[in-house]
């Protein structure tokens, strides 16, 4: 890590017991799957990874603003960036981004962006080596997130590369930074933290490549396509022209091949989370809660290829609470939960895919001097 990602000495603060409750209380209405999977971590790592996530959505929060131009979103991004690190204030941050957010943001970004300082003031509590992670993390997805600013089609993007890029802009690089505080959190596992890191921005992937499968007419309704244009030119399919549910078969099977890639890159999630110690339990279920639902949900999808909305594949109530039981119970042991995995995905196509660093953001990180 560079010495321009680490913590700076500027003075701040210490949170309050009020800026502790809204971080908890904020998860709630920014996200119900973080809500749900971020307790079951020791209370060190429910506090870091929590704020991190906090992190992460006020700089999504940024970049999807309709109202900010590609100027005013890069000065927020840098900005913000500048609050992790302590070098600039987060209530003047605050103060004049929350106004200007456009009437699509929802009462609970609102309340994020505007209550930023508090955020600010538990990041600036962690330890330092966490502080300068979720600096890196907000940093990548910021720059990333900016790079695809303007170049939204229902083109899709070219090919798998790029779509593997994309997914590493917006859910890789978080799998290297729950790496890290892994690791920080358990040294046993600092020995495997390459190997890790490589597992970890897979697992960022498969998730999101789950979520981009789901959310393909959802996406496609703001004039967004994230799907690798190449996969599916191969059997004569425009992707610009497609109407939901009126692909044929053709995008069916291109939609197929995709789920394989995806469920390959959660096979190597599966890897990741059991080479956490078995006894790390809250660890296990943290990514076990996750991988379920997106196997799951990658079922859903594989079934019904021809979907109309994303509520059609979404899994049940149900399923995520026996998801939930079904991992708790086997999550010491490694022989049942291969064994869940793989009645979980009986019948999924596969591709393997070998876990790689992100070797496309070489020339980013060295523009940062990381």
């Amino acid at each position: 890590m560079s010495e321009a990602l680490r913590p700076s000495a500027m003075p701040v603060s210490s949170p309050t017991a009020e800026d502790e409750r809204f971080q908890i209380d904020i998860l709630q209405g920014v996200s119900r799957t973080f809500a749900l999977t971020i307790p079951v971590l020791p209370p060190a790592l429910c506090r870091a990874i929590g704020n991190a996530y906090l992190l992460c959505r006020i700089a999504d929060t940024i970049e999807d603003d309709a109202g900010l131009d590609l100027a005013a979103k890069q000065r927020y991004s840098d900005w913000f960036l500048g609050t992790v690190l302590g070098e600039r204030e987060a209530v003047a941050f605050a103060a004049e981004l929350a106004p200007r957010l456009a009437p699509h943001a929802t009462a609970a970004e609102r309340e994020l962006i505007a209550n930023t300082p508090r955020v600010i003031r538990i990041t600036r509590d962690l330890a330092p080596d966490q502080i300068a992670a979720l600096a890196r993390c907000v940093r990548v997805m910021s720059d990333g997130m900016v790079h695809y600013q303007g170049q939204e089609t229902l083109d899709g993007l070219p090919d798998q590369r790029a779509m593997d890029r994309y997914c590493y802009y917006v859910a890789g690089v978080v799998g290297e930074m729950l790496t890290a505080l892994f690791c920080h959190h358990c040294p046993e596992l600092e020995p495997q933290r390459e190997r890790l890191m490589k597992l970890g921005i897979s697992f960022g992937q498969g998730l999101q490549m789950t979520n981009i499968l789901k959310d393909i007419w959802e996406d496609r309704a703001r004039g967004a396509c994230w799907l690798p244009r190449s996969a599916f030119e191969a059997r004569g399919i425009r992707l610009s022209t497609l109407t939901a549910g009126h692909g044929g078969e053709a995008f069916a099977e291109g939609l197929r091949g995709l789920v394989g890639i995806a469920h390959g890159h959660l096979r190597n999630a599966l890897d990741y989370t059991l080479a956490i110690p078995a006894r790390e339990r809250g660890l296990r279920k943290f990514c076990l809660w996750a991988l379920g639902m997106a196997v799951l949900t990658l079922r859903r999808i594989d079934a019904r290829p021809h979907f109309r909305s994303g509520q059609e594949v979404k899994i049940s109530r149900r399923s995520v609470k026996l998801t939930l039981a079904s991992t708790t119970l086997a999550a010491g042991s490694d022989a049942a939960l291969r064994g869940l995995f793989a009645l979980a995905s009986t019948g999924l196509p596969q591709d393997r895919v070998t876990p790689t660093g992100p070797t496309y953001i070489e020339g980013m990180e060295a523009r940062h001097g990381a």
